[in-house]
């Protein structure tokens, strides 16, 4: 089991930081909000102060710690999620497929918005989480490298298979077998973060683009590129264009991908690194390509049909948040049978119809005709099997890579 030490940030890391919180993808309103990756950022006010105040790691990685399972008697279940990140009604007041959920199985939801960054919530359970306390929150949902975290500290509870079968059944393959969750033993995917390729076709006026070698070479380009101050967005999808892959790469190949990029960045290629205000530039044709997230890409195109896509032959970034019972939950049961739903066909597909962002439940493209025909057919919501197998995910950091590799970046973009 990981032990809690004070993870002590770089000045390189706290700027990353900063940057996802101003502007960055913990900025951005749910509808489009891809949140902060920094596995270095869960240490502002969290691994330092729960050390500092003597508090032991809880748990084990056999599977943390459970409570009684009340299931059987208490019909509820406690659900934390991000904002704006749920299908509503016209009323803005009530959750059609969460009010299914209760009408079928008789539980009822206690649904709470109360994620708004993955730091800043990771400090709202932490001490509980530490001292083997019970969070109040029957399921939680946290970016991978959070996900990740709290597995290996022991904080979370390992899933009865036997409550999953919709989950095992239907889980997309890119979610199958993270690196952190072999087999999804602990946690499954709420929904996908797909980093690709945005263009503007009328600002481009004739320039093909098809790969990241396109934005960051040619001339006809140069000062309207756009990247993400995002490193593992943007470092990741470098490594790929370069033949690399972000699951197994070594320290030589990010220093190959950094010394790329920074070619670039001297000859006045990149106009500037960003967060989500790249959409802004993107629809006004100040920026012709960029990287970008799949979320905003079908959001603006939605409002501007000059606003196009490429996913490059050599891949694309795929992160997820992710569905975890963190220790001590009362209500186990309950809310594996609530993570279960969601990866049956139509509630997945109604909720994707909603939110817009990856979805990955396979087998729901017939659903998701009956209520949205573009949605079904656009692959920024429903990847088919070949773009399916061009996503990539980066791999899993250790303390010292983190510090390393994001006090790189940050020369890079002078953070």
């Amino acid at each position: 089991m990981e032990q809690y030490e004070p993870d002590r940030l770089s000045p390189a890391q706290q700027a990353a930081i900063r940057r996802s919180f101003r502007n960055g993808r913990a900025a951005m309103t749910r509808r489009s909000l891809l949140r902060a990756s920094a596995g270095g950022a869960l240490a502002v006010g969290g691994l330092g102060a729960l050390s500092a105040c003597g508090i032991p790691a809880a748990g084990n990685t056999e599977g943390g710690v459970s409570a009684e399972d009340r299931s059987a008697k208490e019909k509820t279940v406690n659900f934390s999620n991000w904002t704006e990140y749920m299908d509503t009604d016209d009323s803005g007041r009530r959750h059609p497929t969460l009010d299914a959920f209760t009408q079928r199985t008789g539980i009822k939801v206690k649904y709470t918005e109360d994620i708004n960054d993955n730091t800043e919530f990771f400090g709202k359970i932490k001490p509980q989480l530490a001292a083997g306390q019970d969070t109040g929150r029957d399921i939680i949902v946290l970016t991978d490298w959070l996900a990740a975290r709290l597995i290996r500290l022991g904080w979370v509870q390992k899933l009865d298979a036997s409550n999953l079968p919709h989950a095992f059944a239907n889980v997309a393959s890119s979610y199958r077998t993270p690196d952190w969750d072999p087999g999804r033993a602990y946690s499954y995917p709420w929904q996908g973060i797909a980093t690709v390729i945005a263009y503007n076709k009328k600002a481009l006026d004739g320039v093909e683009v098809k790969t990241l070698s396109d934005l960051l070479d040619n001339p006809k380009l140069k000062g309207r590129v756009g990247l993400l101050t995002e490193m593992r967005d943007t470092m990741g999808m470098t490594l790929l264009d370069m033949d690399k892959d972000p699951r197994s790469f070594t320290a030589d190949d990010y220093d190959a991908a950094l010394a790329r990029l920074q070619k670039s960045v001297d000859k006045g290629q990149i106009r500037r690194f960003t967060g989500n205000d790249y959409t802004s530039d993107l629809t006004k044709g100040d920026l012709a390509a960029c990287v970008a997230w799949a979320g905003d890409v079908v959001q603006l195109q939605a409002d501007n049909p000059d606003i196009g896509f490429v996913i490059p032959d050599s891949g694309y970034m795929l992160s997820s948040d992710n569905m975890l019972i963190p220790n001590k939950a009362r209500h186990k049961t309950n809310a594996e049978r609530l993570i279960d739903y969601y990866f049956e066909p139509q509630p997945a597909a109604q909720l994707a119809a909603y939110i817009n962002f990856v979805c990955p439940v396979d087998g729901v493209k017939g659903e998701l005709a009956k209520l949205d025909e573009d949605a079904a057919n656009n692959p920024l919501i429903l990847p088919d099997k070949a773009m399916q197998a061009k996503s990539r995910a980066f791999r899993s950091l250790s303390s010292e890579e983190e510090t390393a590799f994001e006090g790189k970046f940050a020369k890079l973009t002078g953070a």
